[in-house]
């Protein structure tokens, strides 16, 4: 798949909480609009690989998990696809996984359909990039739907990541993100707030102001890109728990 991160036209990017991706699918689940549809497709191809790596996980070899994950987002981009998510459990995340076994037990019983989705809308899938990556996953137990949700929740985090690097790396600041996320991702810092200071060619007190400006932001990213996912706000902190005891496992 050809990584796009940016929003649709006219779709905020996680910061304006009254309009967001879920939230604006879910409230055209009837009458889907041009803006609906845009802001669907921009999730799946956030939150293609989780699709890919369950498929896998389920014992389909890369060849058919590319024809089965293409044929499935031509199904989640089908307007019809809409009508069966469910408002009281409107987490774009559960709703998918939800799609995506129905999908794989549906195409079970009719090998012998179009393959690719036809010529039903497309999310372009990058299949070496897909494979390269699937290669990486630990030879573990896990279930597909744990692969799922683990990668969901890399998928999200690497968004929000994403989202930093370009704040804080902006103004000529270039490669100041990488140095300062390590006080971000580590608990244990290996370099000293002065070394830091003296790599990034900044005054000491402007590190330390630097690194909490960083976590900051971390959290309020982290809530925004996860509000993108659900129906309502007052789902924003289940599904924070949630995924953190999915990375924690």
């Amino acid at each position: 798949m050809t990584r796009d991160d940016s929003p649709p036209p006219g779709i905020a990017a996680g910061r304006d909480f009254r309009t967001t991706h879920w939230s604006l699918v879910m409230a055209a689940r009837h009458a889907p609009t041009a803006l609906s549809r845009q802001a669907l497709e921009q999730l799946c191809r956030t939150y293609w690989f989780p699709v890919y790596a369950f498929v896998r996980r389920r014992g389909h070899p890369p060849e058919d998990a590319q024809d089965l994950t293409q044929g499935f987002f031509a199904r989640v981009l089908a307007a019809e696809t809409l009508l069966q998510a469910d408002a009281a459990k409107g987490r774009f995340r559960t709703f998918l996984l939800t799609l995506l076994t129905r999908h794989l037990a549906t195409e079970f019983e009719r090998a012998g359909a179009l393959k690719r989705g036809g010529g039903a809308e497309r999310i372009e899938l990058d299949a070496a990039d897909a494979e390269a990556r699937y290669a990486i996953e630990p030879r573990d137990t896990v279930t597909p739907e744990v692969l799922f949700e683990r990668q969901w929740a890399d998928a999200l985090l690497q968004r929000v990541l994403d989202r930093l690097r370009v704040e804080f790396d902006g103004a000529g600041r270039a490669g100041r993100f990488d140095v300062l996320k390590e006080f971000l991702l580590s608990p244990k810092r290996e370099v000293s707030y002065a070394e830091v200071a003296s790599k990034l060619g900044m005054t000491e007190s402007a590190v330390t102001s630097g690194i909490f400006r960083l976590r900051q932001r971390y959290g309020a990213v982290l809530r925004e890109e996860i509000r993108q996912t659900v129906a309502e706000d007052s789902e924003v902190e289940d599904e924070i728990r949630h995924l953190l005891q999915i990375l924690a496992g």
